[in-house]
């Protein structure tokens, strides 16, 4: 299923039929051709011993963010390969991540996506990372 006219509405219908999201709390901010803001608020149960926001659910954003920018461009995507680099805990009120395509083709993509925090003070880069992801065909 390609992303046509309204990638933003699709990928809401779509971010609201995947239960880990939904128990997330994740959210569709913005989605254009090749780029998505996806964002989750903190609540304590997504931490870790430290308080901090989980890796698993760090690498969780930047796999999702990653997967609907690919997707606005090419349909239905399967991860093959992701890698996060945690810059700093992750601590904050809410997590935004913003992705974007670095290169589609017709089997696979290459994307990008920075992680932030938001604070009292501001947002702050916590995360990085990049995925490659498999276009998902429809078989004949």
């Amino acid at each position: 299923m390609a992303m046509l006219d309204e990638p933003l509405a699709q990928l809401r219908a779509i971010n609201q039929t995947a239960a880990f999201n939904q128990w997330c709390g994740i959210e569709v901010v913005s989605a254009e051709p090749g780029k998505v803001e996806i964002s989750m608020p903190w609540r304590p149960e997504l931490g870790q011993y430290s308080g901090f926001l989980h890796a698993g659910l760090v690498g969780a954003l930047i796999d999702t963010a990653c997967g609907f920018a690919a997707a606005t461009l090419v349909g239905r995507v399967l991860a093959s390969h992701y890698s996060v680099n945690c810059l700093r805990p992750a601590v904050g009120h809410r997590f935004t991540a913003r992705a974007r395509v670095i290169k589609p083709g017709k089997s696979q993509v290459f994307t990008a996506c920075e992680l932030f925090a938001s604070t009292d003070g501001g947002e702050i880069l916590v995360a990085t990372g990049e995925t490659l992801l498999l276009v998902v065909r429809a078989e004949p």
